[in-house]
């Protein structure tokens, strides 16, 4: 056994307590002449993270499961007050409270191990203190830099981070008063110590239109510009196809398509054509951007895009993961222009069924540059001018809305979960701030087009599984346990009787929403269910879509914005040359398993981002209307308050401190707050009128007041007026 091997099993021992380097040479009677070496032995495990060093300069071995210890590894999540959470690297293990003074220098985001101080048998709720700080991963800041006489400091902007960060006069770079900057971060902080920087980039004044969103993206380490090296590739790279091009592909110049997408986009990267056979079928095609044509593996374009992994969609801007050139030109499926394709044909009969298909490489030239709102008002509105101006097209958009109905009656039939969500569609004038906020509109074009490249992205999927070669497949995991447990009682609780299988099958949960569907609870069951439900991911085994009820699904149809996209139609492409030997075959299972794990996580960045830039402006909007009535409805219930949902998707909270009308109790079970004295109960899906009384904009929240009780249906009005309530209500009351 060698010596780090030894070292670690000595470690292990449930008899070992921390030692320093000197206790360890004692028990291993290490000689003088082999010092050095065992150092070095100890400093190589410490970097392997097989073992941790403490504070005090005592080795213990890094293990999650180290009971004796109490010893836990995972990431910090710090709170704008300064305590904060560990999230612990082993899946199943419950998260670690950690109270400000036991923080020891952590800051957000940092891999640390915990020791667990205190634990609750009953609720299993863990408090402890961080022991070392394994790895920095904050190592920028984006903030607001103060100016003083002899030194600066920069107020970071995330919330998370607290503490100011240290600047002395020599590392302000140009930085004035008042101008948001990003820091690196040079001395981490200690127990009566700031961190310390350098100003590495003036970014704006706050203020200045597009800076709060700059900020934010700055502060996720979203990539902007392409380095010099990348726009130099993509320049290279020709706007007219080569003519040795179209000899190796199907010519689809002369099939009528066209290209449906909101009206804002630029990257066009799906087109699709329909028709009828003569045995009544239809034949789809989906047609897709080349864009392994100009991506090259390992140029610098890919290896740019792998980095990126997706493109993030900010309201009024695009972090790409493709140079405009591309994205916007030739990659881009512009109408009445000649464009490289990868194209799958299907043959689909009566019942949605996919009888038969063909994925070939191909060349287009679409006809026209339709929007959603185009395609809606000609299906929906008969709109007499857009159906004179596309005469020639209008036979196909039927066709196209029938195979849509076809194709989403046979989802249904297998149980595909479809979320009703609204999401926001926000409007900023030419100062960058809100001024209309409301749900997308959800059309029968939008649903045509994720109909079409719903079944395409199955039946290449299928297609490719069967091939065995390396893929990179889109999975959906069956829900959390734990979490679908309370999601079972609450639906039942609220009236609703399921047959749950024993085997949780999508069906089950198509059942609920059909029965919730137009009701007040809507939305709220929506939301649960959803929060209920792991997060998709790309991987590279197929183990199927839960939430699509679907064997075989990847991401096929958006190599301009997505990785994983752009990665598959390059082994497509090999396959369909038959490229692909032993030794390529190895090569891609190393290139999909990076390309997956890249993928889902950047995908994660980029949802938070979105997610933080929509909170953002939400906060902003809000804020021109403290002091306005709104009606809203109750979408999430906690022990602090009621958070109440606005028909424009803007969620406020009405803290518990503001129902002062009595005291209020907390059902976890059914999610409801009833008051102890008065029984008045406040439940997911009431309807109620309230008041803008605050906006932190910081923080993103939103806070309300409740102005005008739920609305109660009249029968539950009757109940009340005799001291009763009905025995859905009775069951949310029993706490």
């Amino acid at each position: 056994m060698g010596i780090k091997q030894t070292l670690a099993s000595f470690m292990k021992e449930p008899a070992y307590r921390p030692m320093d380097i000197e206790e360890l040479i004692a028990v291993f009677d290490i000689k003088k002449n082999e010092y050095n070496a065992f150092k070095k032995t100890l400093r190589t495990m410490e970097n392997e993270g097989l073992i941790i060093r403490t504070k005090k300069d005592k080795y213990m071995i890094a293990n999650a499961n180290h009971e004796e210890e109490g010893l836990i590894i995972g990431s910090l999540q710090s709170h704008s007050k300064g305590f904060g959470f560990l999230i612990p690297e082993e899946e199943g293990q419950k998260d670690v409270f950690i109270p400000s003074n036991c923080i020891n220098g952590a800051m957000n985001g940092d891999k640390i191990s915990v020791r667990v101080t205190r634990e609750d048998t009953k609720t299993k709720k863990r408090e402890g203190e961080v022991v070392e700080i394994i790895e920095r991963n904050t190592t920028r800041i984006v903030g607001v830099y103060e100016d003083s006489k002899n030194f600066g400091f920069v107020v970071s902007e995330d919330p998370r981070i607290s503490k100011d960060v240290f600047i002395s006069k020599k590392d302000r770079n140009g930085a004035n008063d008042g101008d948001v900057v990003t820091v690196k971060i040079t001395k981490w902080p200690e127990e009566n110590r700031k961190a310390e920087g350098v100003v590495t980039e003036v970014l704006g004044r706050k203020g200045d239109r597009g800076i709060d969103i700059l900020m934010i993206i700055k502060k996720l380490g979203l990539p902007e510009e392409f380095s010099e090296k990348v726009q130099k590739y993509a320049e290279g790279i020709s706007d007219e196809i080569d003519e040795e091009e179209y000899k190796g592909r199907r010519d689809l110049r002369d099939l009528r398509m066209v290209t449906i997408d909101g009206e804002d986009a630029k990257d066009l990267d799906d087109a699709v054509s329909i028709e009828k056979l003569s045995n009544g079928n239809f034949k789809l095609g989906v047609h897709i951007a080349d864009v392994t044509h100009y991506v090259k593996e390992n140029s610098p374009l890919d290896k740019e895009a792998l980095k990126r992994a997706t493109s993030v969609y900010l309201i009024d801007r695009v972090v790409p993961m493709l140079p405009r050139k591309l994205s916007n030109g030739i990659c881009s499926l512009n109408p009445r222009v000649d464009r490289l394709t990868l194209t799958c044909f299907m043959e689909i009969d009566h019942k949605g069924k996919v009888v038969d298909h063909e994925i070939v490489e191909s060349v287009i030239k679409t006809d026209e540059r339709m929007t959603y709102k185009d395609v809606t008002k000609i299906l929906r509105d008969n709109d007499e001018e857009l159906i004179k101006r596309y005469d020639y097209l209008i036979d196909d958009f039927k066709m196209m809305e029938e195979l849509c109905g076809i194709l989403r009656n046979k989802r249904t039939k297998r149980g595909a979960i479809d979320f009703e969500i609204a999401e926001a569609k926000i409007t900023l004038n030419e100062l960058g701030k809100p001024i209309e906020i409301k749900p997308y509109d959800r059309e029968i074009s939008n649903r045509m087009i994720e109909e079409f490249m719903l079944a395409a992205n199955e039946t290449v999927a299928e297609h490719m599984f069967g091939t065995h070669l390396p893929f990179v497949y889109r999975i959906h995991e069956s829900p959390d346990e734990e979490k679908l447990a309370k999601f079972k009682e609450f639906v039942y609780n609220l009236g609703y009787a399921i047959q749950w299988t024993e085997e949780i099958r999508p069906k089950s949960f198509q059942e609920i929403l059909e029965k919730v569907k137009g009701k007040n609870e809507e939305t709220v069951v929506s939301t649960l269910l959803l929060r209920s439900m792991m997060q998709a991911r790309y991987a590279p085994e197929c183990s199927g879509h839960f939430g699509l009820a679907a064997e075989y699904y990847c991401h096929f149809t958006s190599p301009i914005r997505r990785y994983p996209d752009l990665q598959i139609h390059r082994i497509i492409k090999e396959y369909l040359h038959g490229e692909v030997d032993g030794t390529r075959i190895n090569k891609l299972k190393n290139i999909v398993g990076y390309a997956a794990k890249q993928s889902s996580e950047m995908e994660r960045k980029a949802q938070d981002a979105e997610r933080e830039v929509d909170d953002l402006k939400k906060a902003e909007y809000m804020q021109e209307r403290i002091g306005q009535e709104f009606e809203g409805i109750i979408s999430s219930v906690t022990s602090f308050g009621i958070f109440v949902e606005l028909p424009n998707t803007i969620e406020g909270l009405v803290h518990i401190t503001d129902l002062d009308d009595d005291y209020y109790i907390f059902n976890e079970a059914n999610l409801s707050l009833i008051g102890e004295r008065t029984k008045k109960l406040y439940k997911l899906g009431d309807k109620v009128k309230v008041e803008c009384v605050n906006v932190d904009i910081t923080n993103r929240e939103i806070f309300f007041k409740i102005t005008q009780e739920p609305k109660r249906e009249e029968k539950d009005k009757d109940f009340e007026s005799e001291g009763k309530i009905s025995e859905v209500e009775k069951k949310l009351v029993e706490v």
